[in-house]
């Protein structure tokens, strides 16, 4: 049996050790999760004025924007866990966070505000974002790809690397409880490089760990 035809084969198997994947990736994500909750409490612990914030809109739009990328990443992750599978119009929804972004960031240049949009852009903790998000995505991405690894995927980088942003996005949920800063300028920046920069390991670490 050449190869193309066994990944066909496995493709129409509907039950493909789907569920296996799935449940590895769930337990996973709530274990991890758990772990970088408690890392967080630890190190960052949430925003003093967290109560207040929340009438803020850009501050409630960051929850929006990572938990927008994070739970379609999840969704995309499990149907690269099985072989060959399309990905249809389930790859679409991880352009629900650049368009919610995008619509945030015109209404800040939009409005007058108090600060530049320049020191909007790179606000006060540009630094910690850049560290702490990838810290954070650590244990999710070492279990979400544990999880993918139950399932057969063909194209371990790409799986790799949607391991990454649903990490990412979790991790920058995490993050976003503590932040100051709630510029939508400071979130495509410094909150897209973090994710940036996850999604390259998971793609690097998803290439080598997920073959098939």
């Amino acid at each position: 049996m050449d190869t193309e035809h066994l990944i066909r084969t496995l493709a129409a198997d509907q039950d493909w050790r789907s569920r296996p994947a799935g449940a590895w990736l769930t337990v996973g994500l709530i274990c991890a999760g758990a772990l970088s909750s408690m890392i967080f409490m630890m190190t960052l612990r949430v925003r003093p004025d967290f109560m207040a914030a929340t009438h803020n809109p850009f501050f409630d739009l960051k929850f929006a924007v990572t938990l927008s990328l994070a739970i379609p990443a999840i969704v995309v992750g499990l149907r690269l866990a099985r072989p060959a599978a399309p990905l249809g119009w389930r790859g679409w929804l991880l352009v629900l966070p650049v368009v919610l972004l995008a619509g945030g960031v015109a209404v800040d240049l939009s409005m007058p505000q108090r600060l530049s949009w320049g020191a909007r852009l790179v606000g006060s903790n540009s630094r910690v974002c850049l560290v702490a998000i990838p810290a954070l995505s650590l244990p999710v991405l070492a279990a979400a790809l544990v999880g993918l690894r139950h399932g057969a995927p063909t194209r371990p980088a790409l799986a790799g690397a949607v391991a990454g942003l649903l990490s990412a996005g979790l991790a920058a949920t995490l993050y976003a409880s503590h932040c100051p800063d709630d510029s939508p300028l400071f979130v495509a920046t410094w909150y897209t490089l973090a994710t940036a920069l996850v999604t390259a390991a998971g793609a690097l670490a998803g290439a080598r760990l997920l073959r098939f």
